[in-house]
């Protein structure tokens, strides 16, 4: 089984730089087996369509609107993400992750198994630094994904000696 994590969110735009982050740190301290693929996605789109295709599983890393204090974490599987119904796009990531995912599924080519972990953000707004709620989450993020991953039966290995996790944006 191939798992793709992927961080999703603009590195412009204050704490939807998260997923990003996330994927700064698991990269700056793991590595992973082969068949893991570590990606900083970006903006969702049409675009990550064949990045997403033939995978068995998914694990993405997001900003999420819920209800909460800025930077708890969320946690989703794949059937919770196509509980509520897609409205009207008309931001940054269009079409929604949710869109995405059922129009591979649709075509038959979609992950089999998606989990989503979500932080509830501070600010979206423009600027090139996550808030500290954000940023002290990234950890339990990182833990998260690991987490999985060790359910998927695939283990990171720590970095002996790690480079200092830094967002090279910032």
């Amino acid at each position: 089984m191939t798992v793709l994590v992927l961080g999703l969110g603009n590195v412009l735009m204050g704490d939807d730089a998260f997923g990003p982050s996330v994927i700064e740190a698991l990269n700056a301290g793991f590595e992973f087996p082969p068949d893991v693929d570590v990606m900083d996605g970006g903006t969702p789109g049409l675009n990550l369509a064949p990045v997403l295709m033939d995978r068995g599983a998914l694990i993405v890393v997001d900003t999420v609107a819920a209800e909460g204090r800025p930077g708890e974490l969320r946690f989703y599987r794949k059937p919770d993400l196509f509980r509520h119904p897609s409205g009207p796009r008309c931001g940054p990531h269009e079409p929604a992750l949710a869109d995405l995912l059922a129009g591979l599924d649709l075509a038959g080519c979609g992950p089999e198994q998606v989990y989503l972990v979500g932080a509830i953000p501070e600010q979206v707004d423009g600027g090139i630094r996550l808030s500290e709620p954000l940023r002290a989450a990234i950890p339990g993020a990182v833990q998260a994904v690991l987490e999985e991953l060790g359910r998927l039966g695939l283990h990171a290995t720590p970095k002996q000696q790690p480079p200092r996790a830094g967002a090279w944006w910032e």
